[in-house]
């Protein structure tokens, strides 16, 4: 419970207003002080990601759920980054199977080529954690429409367009 006490700590400093749970940008920060520099479009994906009473911040439970798979997460890289502050495609695949992520090849090289931010072959733990939060958010949206855990699923037009949203139009509140 030690755990949970410092989390608590943690989160109650970040809860800059006092209101019990957490906005974007405060957790921005908050990662940021961890050199866990993200774009302010993955910190709302994560809130997303465990934001269960869908209110667009986060709770301290829902906090715990996301340190949860954040610690996950850092323990794959860690596992195989061999000190270098790195890991290779091939390390990146090891780790999403450690994980719990199985994707095919092709799938595989698109999301580490989307994801290797400076084209090097190389993701650092910031650019793993961002690859394993999309893939996590995907595997959430598609199995919110895999009703019948099928593995497969069928959209119409109104759902593909909801579940494409695009992130950055104008239209859309952050």
């Amino acid at each position: 419970m030690e755990n949970t006490a410092i989390l608590r700590e943690w989160f109650g400093r970040v809860d800059t207003e006092k209101t019990g749970s957490v906005t974007a940008p405060q957790l921005k920060r908050a990662l940021a002080v961890g050199n866990l520099d993200f774009p302010l479009t993955v910190v709302q994906q994560m809130i997303r990601m465990y934001d269960f009473d869908r209110n667009g911040t986060m709770s301290f439970d829902e906090f715990v759920a996301l340190n949860k798979f954040l610690l996950k997460v850092q323990q794959a890289f860690s596992d195989l980054e061999r000190g270098r502050g790195y890991i290779v495609p091939n390390d990146v695949y090891e780790a999403l199977v450690k994980i719990g992520f199985s994707l095919d090849s092709p799938a595989f090289y698109t999301v580490c080529e989307s994801f290797d931010q400076r084209k090097n072959g190389t993701f650092r733990l910031d650019d793993f954690i961002s690859v394993c939060i999309f893939v996590q958010s995907a595997r959430n949206l598609f199995n919110s429409f895999d009703t019948a855990k099928q593995g497969r699923v069928t959209l119409d037009l109104n759902q593909f367009l909801y579940c494409s949203e695009y992130p950055d139009s104008p239209t859309k509140k952050n």
